[in-house]
């Protein structure tokens, strides 16, 4: 089993109404350098400027990017050839980042190589310190940009600490 870490930036709040922009995953493990990153072209008309502003792109700049087709067909290709066994998903705010992966892959593939289910860093780590007001943040390396392979880096170092420095076991 691979876990792979995925961060998303989105110019709103819901897949669908608004798009992804960009998304960058990264395969968990020591080295981190099995990594992905893509822009999307906007699926929908509508988009929220101070969301779009967060990750620094220009509305112009999204319309120029890959379509959503190829990205999503070329992401299957790299998880299906980067991870080992069934890959799980994890990210910082998965309730965020799953659902415009999920609606996206199903969107535009009709399936989805992660299949039905999405791991919280955040809820894993406050669980393992026993402790819901604890935040994982400060095991990053990486510092978070919005950039959204930074972010995916970031999350991964920390999770490499939580399992070093907890005992995690994730065979």
């Amino acid at each position: 089993m691979s876990y792979i870490m995925v961060d998303v930036e989105a110019d709103g709040p819901v897949p669908g109404d608004y798009s992804m922009i960009s998304f960058g995953a990264v395969v968990v493990e020591a080295s981190l350098t099995k990594t992905f990153y893509a822009t999307l072209c906007p699926v929908a008309a509508q988009y929220m400027p101070e969301a779009l502003a967060v990750s620094g792109f220009a509305r112009e700049e999204t319309l120029a990017s890959a379509s959503p087709e190829q990205v999503m067909a070329d992401f299957e290709a790299w998880i299906k050839t980067n991870s080992e066994g069934r890959p799980m998903f994890i990210s910082d705010n998965n309730g965020f980042d799953w659902m415009f992966i999920c609606w996206y892959f199903h969107h535009f593939l009709g399936r989805n190589p992660f299949g039905h289910s999405s791991t919280n860093l955040g809820s894993l780590y406050k669980g393992l310190v026993k402790d819901t007001s604890q935040n994982f943040k400060h095991l990053r390396k990486t510092k978070h940009t919005h950039n959204a392979l930074d972010d995916a880096l970031g999350n991964a170092e920390a999770f490499l600490q939580i399992k070093e420095l907890l005992g995690l076991k994730t065979r």
